[in-house]
């Protein structure tokens, strides 16, 4: 008796914390509040500002200043700071006096305002400005890395783009150089390989700098599994990582590829190739979304609706505006008012709202 007691508290517990936890920040008028998933006011308008929530805290504007509450509409941090954001890493960015800083969950400053811009924490690192110059410090606010870089991007794959002057290079954890300067543009590494742009077109290099593809193209994007679109005068296409076109450019647009499908645009249509470059779903939409949760969001004409993955809508055109399905719903627009949808496109939040955001705890 006393284990099936237990079970059924675990149960209900269970069941009423995801109701409670997800909330949807809301605005009627120019009040912010927050919905739960019935659509009923958890939270009652009463903010300037709103976001969503994050670890169980979501950033509020009240008047000219920002704070943090609960899932309750309880001020966890009061109202105080010029700007706000996330907590990462067990750290939010706060403004304050025109610098930034950083506090922890109770509000206490960690590191003092004391930067003119800075970023949130990554792998125990930030990047923060100094005057005009930035550097990266850890958790105790002490430099590891002097600020003296004109522009600077958090480390990714071990190597983090930096410039001085007109010229972006590579460097690593002790910020010294290790692919020097030489580059007009630069992007992060990313699944092996960065994207750099010599005088006016781009190529790829490895960590070591060398060039994996000589530049070349006159845009590109990252590598997603083997192929990277890339566009040689008007038309795009798509290379393999020796730079040789596996899909030859034919394309006004190109995205990369995403669970096996990539958007590509013919003419004013948009449509889904696989990495062979054959249709799957033939240019057909004015827009088109990547897939999100088994769905995407495309458009007809002036209405949004959603497609499967053999290109049947099961959702059809009906809605003024739509965002990608998240958690199971989606937020839709008809007319001015925003609300929820489930895959079925059956209304679950009536549209009701002049502003609304997607359900996070």
């Amino acid at each position: 008796m006393k284990r099936i007691t237990l079970l059924l508290i675990a149960v209900l517990l269970s069941g009423g914390a995801f109701a409670q936890d997800y909330l949807a920040a809301a605005r009627l008028g120019k009040q912010w509040g927050y919905v739960d998933k019935k659509g009923l006011w958890a939270i009652n308008p009463q903010f300037e500002g709103a976001l969503d929530f994050q670890n169980g805290m979501a950033r509020v504007k009240k008047g000219m200043s920002w704070g943090y509450i609960d899932a309750k509409g309880t001020y966890v941090i009061n109202p105080q700071f010029e700007g706000a954001e996330d907590f990462s890493e067990g750290l939010a960015r706060v403004k304050k006096f025109k610098q930034w800083g950083y506090i922890d969950a109770k509000g206490t400053f960690v590191i003092n305002p004391q930067f003119e811009d800075a970023e949130d924490f990554h792998n125990g690192l930030a990047r923060v400005r100094k005057g005009m110059q930035w550097g990266f410090i850890d958790k105790t606010g002490t430099f590891v890395i002097n600020p003296q870089f004109d522009a600077l991007d958090d480390f990714s794959e071990g190597l983090s783009r930096a410039r001085k002057g007109k010229d972006w290079g590579y460097i690593d954890s002790k910020g010294l150089w290790s692919i020097n300067p030489q580059f007009s543009g630069a992007e992060d590494f990313h699944n092996g390989y960065a994207r750099v742009k010599l005088g006016l077109v781009w190529g790829f290099i490895d960590p070591k700098g060398t060039y994996a593809i000589n530049p070349q193209f006159d845009a590109a994007g990252n590598f997603e599994g083997d192929l990277a679109c890339a566009r040689k005068g008007k038309e795009w296409g798509y290379i393999d990582t020796k730079g040789t076109w596996s899909i030859n450019p034919q394309f006004l647009d190109a995205e990369a590829f995403n669970n096996g499908l990539a958007r590509v645009r013919l003419g004013t249509d948009w449509g889904y190739i696989d990495n062979k470059g054959t249709y799957k779903i033939n240019p057909q939409f004015s827009s088109a979304s990547d897939f999100s949760e088994g769905l995407a969001l495309v458009r007809s004409g002036v209405s949004w609706g959603y497609i499967d993955k053999d290109g049947k809508y099961t959702i059809n055109p009906q809605f003024e505006s739509a965002k990608s399905f998240k958690n199971d719903v989606a937020r839709v627009r008809r007319g001015t008012k925003w609300g929820f949808i489930d895959k079925t496109g059956a209304i679950i939040v009536n549209p009701q709202f002049d502003d609304l955001e997607d359900f996070s705890k």
